[in-house]
């Protein structure tokens, strides 16, 4: 498809947190990436508020492995306190998704022009990203290339079934909804064979509000269009 991506992103470590974790000042990360974190990182490899990324489907490549490391968290008002992170470590995931135009944003119909979006996109994944990569927290550092989906041998490949209960799935922003609130999403994974298979963000039924939001102005005067911007890579197309 004229708007799909492969890709492949890894590092040393990752953490995506639990949020069940967070009260006490402790993290814990999930065993995989949620929905978001991997829609944060295709948005850092190329961002446009005219479109929308759909994250397909993941494959795990290796083994999950944790680690627990001592934190001094920053306090702004003094104090000595550490606080313990449980990091995945040596994480490398191969993802497949693809965008559509953002049909909450009629103000940027200007900007919809399929083709030289999926340029940009593929000419920035071969860059590593026009933004830094992360895998779930800053200091987790990431680094993306294209790949082939499912090529390759992943250690989970004929595991069979793995049910991870009740994740977060992503959040919905107003400007992505058409609502003025920020809702958390919710859902209940299975990882078949090193691969999860995500449901898209308007399948989720269970959806919690967390506060109202009002949704982001972008028109010609603070966005450039995709001719715009490919013309400054250097060509109008592939």
């Amino acid at each position: 498809m004229r708007n799909a991506i492969e890709f492949e992103v890894y590092g040393d470590y990752a953490l995506f947190t639990d949020p069940l974790t967070k009260m006490g000042g402790e993290k814990l990360s999930y065993q995989v990436p949620t929905y978001q974190a991997l829609k944060g990182i295709l948005e850092s490899i190329y961002w446009k508020p005219t479109i929308l990324f759909i994250i397909d489907e993941v494959r795990v490549m290796n083994p999950i492995r944790m680690e627990s490391k001592g934190i001094r968290p920053i306090e702004y008002g003094g104090g000595n306190t550490l606080a313990h992170y449980t990091y995945l470590k040596d994480v490398r995931y191969q993802v497949r998704a693809h965008f559509v135009f953002n049909p909450h944003r009629p103000d940027l119909a200007f900007d919809r022009n399929e083709h030289k979006h999926h340029n940009i996109l593929k000419r920035s994944l071969k860059a590593g990203g026009r933004r830094d990569i992360f895998l779930g927290t800053r200091e987790c550092q990431g680094y993306v290339e294209p790949c082939v989906f499912g090529e390759g041998e992943g250690f989970y490949d004929d595991y069979g079934d793995i049910h991870l209960g009740t994740m977060v799935h992503g959040i919905n922003y107003p400007d992505e909804t058409g609502r003025n609130e920020m809702e958390v999403r919710l859902w209940n994974p299975v990882m078949k064979n090193g691969i999860i298979q995500f449901i898209r963000p308007d399948q989720c039924t269970h959806v919690r509000k967390i506060k109202k939001m009002d949704p982001k102005h972008f028109d010609k005067t603070n966005i450039e269009s995709a001719d715009e911007l490919l013309n400054q890579l250097g060509g109008g197309g592939e």
